[in-house]
């Protein structure tokens, strides 16, 4: 009975010792650790490497690429600036033309329901 109690004594305490990691270790490479079964982590420390892996390292985001047709950046660029002179083009559309009596008189008020 005592041997099996010191065996479990003997298991916590070696689970309690934390390792020290080398210095420069970043916490991805803290996680990939734990995920090959190379260390056992403390709740804190696994608590504290997800939260500083956000600071770490930048998040992805989407990135436009353009493919220009031999043209350079700044003819482009010049081709935009001469088009925002000029005037806009005329609509594809004419406006609607409504009577003058659908437009005389009072808007409809909407109800505002504010219970």
């Amino acid at each position: 009975m005592t041997d099996e109690l010191e065996d479990i004594l003997d298991r916590m305490e070696q689970q309690s010792e934390s390792v020290a990691l080398p210095k420069g270790t970043t916490a991805r490479q803290f996680m990939q650790m734990v995920m090959r079964g190379e260390l056992e982590p403390t709740p804190k420390q696994f608590s504290a490497a997800k939260a500083l892996i956000e600071y770490e390292e930048p998040k992805l985001s989407a990135v436009a690429v353009g493919h220009m047709d031999g043209t350079s950046f700044a003819q482009a660029l010049e081709r935009a600036i001469l088009r925002s002179k000029q005037p806009p083009p005329p609509a594809a559309l004419p406006p609607p033309q409504h009577p003058a009596s659908e437009l005389k008189g009072n808007f409809p008020m909407r109800r505002r329901n504010l219970r």
